[in-house]
């Protein structure tokens, strides 16, 4: 019961910060490597963005070394494969100490907005996290949770639904640092 009306609070705190940040225009992610990303048709108001980097107008491009990292349905544990995966990330960005990023979580098309906002929220602070563990500073490292917004595949099955699950670093071209990590 306890779980239940923290899991509620923090629900509650996430649509309060998803409608805040709803005016704030975003681009999404592309599939083409290195391409300026375009800004999306607005479908749905709700997101969840925690930032170092000033995202309010942030150009997205996606590098070919930072590689996405997949989760496992209604997780966001970092696996053995995900942390593999981010362990090269990371050493890419040290290599890159000008370069910031912000990560992306996203969830499959099941559940509701609100509980694919905080579990997109969940996965991108955990990748987040995983590279300050690895020594990327925190400070060039913005996240932000699509939920269940921006699908890379829309059919009803288990490996659609897998390929939505994911978190993805994207170099962010004209970040402002907006203060220290938190």
């Amino acid at each position: 019961m306890k779980r239940l009306s923290s899991m509620r609070a923090a629900l509650v705190a996430v649509s309060l910060l998803a409608a805040a940040c709803a005016g704030h225009a975003r681009k999404t992610p592309s599939d083409a490597p290195g391409a300026a990303l375009p800004k999306p048709a607005p479908t749905e108001a709700a997101r969840v963005v925690d930032a170092e980097p000033d995202v309010r107008d942030m150009n997205l491009r996606a590098i070919p070394e930072l590689k996405t990292v997949r989760f496992d349905y209604d997780s966001d544990r970092l696996s053995a494969d995900a942390r593999a995966v981010l362990r090269a990330n990371a050493e890419y960005l040290k290599s890159h100490a000008d370069m910031k990023v912000q990560v992306a979580g996203h969830c499959d098309q099941r559940g509701t907005v609100a509980y694919n906002l905080a579990l997109g929220q969940r996965r991108a602070r955990g990748v987040r996290d995983y590279y300050k563990a690895l020594g990327v500073d925190a400070a060039r490292v913005a996240t932000i949770s699509w939920g269940k917004e921006h699908l890379s595949c829309t059919e009803a099955t288990e490996d659609c639904w897998s390929r939505n699950r994911r978190s993805e670093t994207l170099e962010a071209l004209n970040a402002k640092v907006a203060g220290a990590p938190r």
